[in-house]
This record gives structure tokens, sequence and C-alpha cells, in this order.
């Protein structure tokens, strides 16, 4: 119960940082602080040799966001209202680089299901991954530049005269990583509490890494994400589930690769072709529903209902 007060002070930090620097600026710094816990959590995975919980929990991490949360943004803040507005602009740019993402785990995929009758097929792919996380890192960068710098006019919000910050910049930066650091101790003991009622239940460790596990993890962030869309603040609300999913694809998975190249563990982008098939088909609608700018609380089911065939697929695929 205690991630819902922080839920809540995490969602008023980020606003008070979007007041002063922009919706982008503080969707960016959420979305940062959260993931920064999860590339902690995937290196200490790492070096405990625990690949396939990383490699789950990327995956899941980027399901939940841009099906789960969105869909909640969409549907409940939707009610009531014909439709919500959100930046056309950054909602393409978005989602060409959830392609990216995406493109990124597919081409492992292909080359394993082609080569895999050749020698020396494995090491092919962990130096495509390698590789891979090198130039992901780049177009991260260069994204950076251009939402914050080159084109930063184009990702601006309209000014709300009505609402004024509360507090400074500095200190709504400071509590929102204080937050953060009381949701990574409290996430972590909820993650911890849950593997009883796994156990009980008999559910397997492949549907609690993709399913369970990211939305148990990052539950204030989605909380406040939602909070947003209630308050018709969709570009925030976009802003934090989306980018959320670019850093994993961009910045945290191509730094787990490179962390496992470092500390000699074989963490490469190759995926179960199951695993990546349903995340293609994740990010294609995805694409279409955000790609023109708008969203009302039908295609918030969509996403839902794209969520809910997904868990299920998970729980009853005989890998798992």
């Amino acid at each position: 119960m205690a991630i819902i007060p922080l839920a809540k002070l995490l969602g008023f930090a980020t606003e008070e940082i979007a007041l002063r620097s922009g919706s982008v600026v503080g969707s960016l710094l959420n979305a940062t602080f959260g993931n920064a816990v999860e590339l902690i959590l995937g290196m200490i995975a790492l070096k405990e040799g625990l690949i396939r919980v990383v490699q789950a929990s990327i995956l899941g991490s980027i399901l939940s966001n841009i099906l789960l949360v969105l869909g909640c943004c969409f549907l409940l803040g939707g009610i009531g209202r014909s439709e919500q507005n959100f930046n056309i602009t950054a909602a393409q740019t978005s989602t060409s680089l959830l392609g990216l993402t995406t493109l990124s785990l597919l081409i492992p995929a292909a080359f394993n299901a082609t080569g895999a009758t050749t020698g020396g097929y494995e090491s092919g792919i962990i130096n495509l991954s390698h590789g891979t996380a090198v130039i992901l890192l780049l177009v991260y960068f260069l994204y950076l530049v251009f939402q914050l710098k080159t084109h930063s006019e184009l990702f601006e919000d309209e000014a709300d005269e009505d609402e004024k910050p509360n507090t400074t910049l500095g200190f709504a930066i400071a509590s929102l990583l204080v937050i953060t650091l009381f949701i990574a101790l409290h996430a972590e003991y909820l993650v911890g509490a849950i593997e009883g009622v796994v156990e009980a239940w008999g559910l397997n460790e492949t549907f609690v890494g993709l399913i369970i596990l990211p939305i148990v993890g990052n539950a204030a962030e989605h909380v406040s994400s939602i909070t947003f869309a209630l308050k018709n603040k969709m570009n925030l609300c976009i802003g934090i589930a989306v980018s959320s999913s670019l850093q994993i694809g961009l910045l945290v998975s191509p730094l787990l690769v490179l962390t496992g190249w470092a500390i000699d563990v074989p963490m490469t982008f190759f995926f179960e072709l199951f695993e990546t098939t349903v995340l293609f088909s994740s990010v294609l609608i995805v694409n279409y529903l955000i790609a023109d700018g708008k969203s009302n609380w039908l295609e918030g089911a969509l996403l839902l209902a794209v969520y809910a065939v997904v868990a299920m697929a998970f729980y009853y695929h005989p890998s798992s």
C-alpha cells in the first residue's frame, strides 16, 4: 500500500518539473529515474548469471508500458471525453524508435533461425548483439539531441497560465530522486513477497518475469502516468509510458548487453521467436493507435485486450 502515496508524490514532483521545464523534461526525468533502478537490478542479476530473468524483465517492461499503462491511460482518461489529444510529432518519433527497438530483437531471432544449422552462429549472435548495442546507444543520444536541443520546439506544450509551480526546480528534482529510491526499496520488497504467492499458485517463471514483476516493480510509475491521463495531461502521460519503453529498448538493454560483455556473460538481443513475434505485433498495434495524436476510451480497451491476450499466451506457452 505504501506504493500508492509514493506514486502521488512521484506525480507531484514530475508535474512541478514539467511546469518549470516542460513536459518533455518532466517525463524524461521520471522515466530515467525509474529505469535507473531497473538497470541496477539487471546488472546484479547478470552477475549472478540470470540472463533469462534479465531478458524477461526487458521484454515485460516494454509490453507493460505500451499495452497496460497506455491502455489504462486511454481508457480512464477517455471516460467522459470524446477524445484526448497529444503531441503528434512526439508520437510519430516514438513509434519510429519503438520500431527500431523491435528490429534489434527480430534480427537476432531471424539470424538464429537461418543459421542454427551452421557452425559459429552462437558467436555470431553475440558479436551482432555487441555491435547493435553500440548503435542503439548512439541512436538514443541522437534522439535526446533531437528532442531537447535541435527540435525542442516541436515537443513543447502550450503554456498553461492557470498553473504555477509550488517548489523550486532543484527541490523537485531532489524529491524525484528520493522518492524513486523509496519506491525501489518497496518494489524490491513486493517482488520478494510475491514469490510465495507464485509458488502457491504454481505460476511459471517466464510468466512471472514477463507479466507480474514489471507490473509490481513499476507500479508507482504506472500510477503516476494514469493520474496525468485523468487530468487530461496526455503529453506527460504518453511521455512517461513511451519514453520509459524507449529507454529500456535504446538505453537499458544495450547497457546490459555491454555489461555482460565486460563481465564475460553472454547477454544478447536473441529472444525466442514467440517473444519477438508478440513484441512486434504489440508495437505494430500501438504505432497505429498513437500515430494520429488522438486517443479515446475504446482505444484504451483495445490495448488492454491485447495485453490480456499476451498474458494468457505467455501463461499457456509450452516453453514457459
